[in-house]
């Protein structure tokens, strides 16, 4: 039996290994899906002994399949922001408590207590819809951190720059964490009223979830985070990467290179062999690992681009457009 503990006090590689290895045989046995994708691969379990050797599920099967590995009872039901006629994942989430666990872990290793923060959010696109992980974590956040002062902001960027430039005065610690495109708006609107949001570095954390929602125009890191430094006054840009289908989070603290907790890990498959892993530095699939996911799938297989460093860091390149999945006719079934 693998237990929350075993997952959330992972300290080396060979303890990590140990208990993926552990997870794998839980959920091939028990989680039909992905126990169905392994037969396609002919994966005879009892010979997985890497976490080279295991399958990893290409994350599509989320929305088209109940991805689970019990039968409890469904607690949240966590949904994919799409476009108006797209098929939107899903992730059922049996026991919401790990969730919660591994961010509020994972917040803590890389920033300390939430308490010393006040927390604001800039979220329309995932506030404006049911079923956003990413609401939902925020939320606990903005709670847990015990200000008044923390909260959600919609389209109000006037009382979003006031709450910013008041906090900054009184010296106050802030983690303004925002979609990409709304904290680029909230830039543009700080100039079109003549007010200048430059000199927040001292106390201001500026994190950007990533993603134009179709609002903009996609950009490189490089010039996405000048012009969000720039705007914000800020030396770096921090990032949160995550997604519907897991339940963890890696953090870039800047430079667009992230790192992640004791229980996830990442490996970059080759573009042209899902089944073939490259050498670090060099670009491919992402791979991700999540022990958290537990009662739902492990391993799976993104749709972003990146490359791995020796330090299990990562930077993501991009996506994977259809064009891009040569050789991989075994992603999806």
């Amino acid at each position: 039996m693998i237990t929350s503990s075993d997952i959330f006090t992972i300290s080396t590689q060979k303890q990590f290994e140990k208990i993926a290895l552990k997870v794998f045989r839980f959920q091939h046995e028990n989680n039909l899906v992905y126990r169905e994708f392994c037969d396609f691969l002919k994966t005879d379990p009892h010979k997985v002994k890497t976490l080279q050797q295991i399958p990893f599920l290409p994350i599509q099967f989320f929305k088209s399949h109940d991805v689970v590995s019990n039968d409890n009872k469904i607690q949240e039901i966590f949904t994919s922001s799409g476009t108006t006629g797209t098929i939107t994942s899903k992730h059922l989430v049996t026991d919401v408590s790990l969730y919660e666990q591994s961010y509020r872990q994972g917040f803590s290793q890389f920033y300390g207590n939430i308490e010393d923060y006040v927390v604001l959010a800039l979220l329309p696109s995932y506030l404006e819809r049911e079923g956003s992980s990413l609401i939902y974590m925020v939320k606990d956040l903005i709670k847990m951190s015990n200000h008044d002062e923390s909260g959600f902001y919609l389209h109000d960027y006037d009382a979003l720059i006031s709450k910013l430039t008041t906090l900054n005065q009184v010296g106050k610690n802030v983690l303004l964490i925002g979609v990409t495109y709304a904290l680029l708006d909230l830039i543009e609107y700080s100039k079109s009223v003549s007010f200048t949001l430059r000199g927040l570095e001292s106390s201001t954390i500026i994190m950007e979830t990533g993603g134009m929602k179709g609002k903009r125009k996609e950009m490189i890191r490089e010039e996405l985070h000048k012009q969000l430094c720039e705007g914000f006054g800020v030396s770096a840009i921090h990032s949160e990467y995550g997604m519907t289908e897991l339940l963890s989070q890696a953090y870039s603290l800047g430079e667009g290179v992230f790192e992640c907790p004791s229980w996830i890990q990442i490996l970059v498959r080759d573009t042209e062999d899902a089944l073939t892993y490259i050498p670090n530095g060099k670009t491919g699939g992402i791979n991700v690992i999540d022990l958290a996911n537990i009662n739902s799938c492990s391993f799976i297989a993104t749709q972003d681009l990146g490359k791995k460093y020796p330090n299990n860091s990562f930077e993501v390149l991009g996506r994977f457009d259809n064009s891009d999945i040569r050789g991989c006719n075994l992603m999806v079934i």
